[in-house]
C-alpha cells in the first residue's frame, strides 16, 4: 500500500472523527445516523493511521507531499 494521505488530511480526519463520535456519544446523533456517522468516524481514523485511503485510490487523489531526490 502506496501512502496518499498527507499531513494535513490527516489531522482533519482525525478532528472529524473526535466530533462524530462526541456527537454520538453525546446523544446529539442518535437512531440510524449515529451509527453511520460513527462508522464513518471509525473509517476516518482507520485511514488516518494507515495513510491510505482506498477511495484515494480510485479516484488517483494524493495528498502526499512529492518525495524528492
Amino acid at each position: 500500500m502506496k501512502k496518499n494521505v498527507g499531513k494535513a488530511d490527516t489531522i482533519i480526519r482525525i478532528i472529524l472523527a473526535v466530533v462524530l463520535g462526541v456527537l454520538y456519544f453525546t446523544h446529539a446523533i442518535t437512531g440510524i445516523w449515529g451509527i453511520v456517522l460513527l462508522v464513518v468516524a471509525v473509517i476516518l481514523l482507520l485511514t488516518s493511521f494507515v495513510s491510505f485511503c482506498p477511495l484515494y485510490a480510485i479516484f488517483g487523489i494524493n495528498t502526499c507531499p512529492l518525495k524528492k531526490g
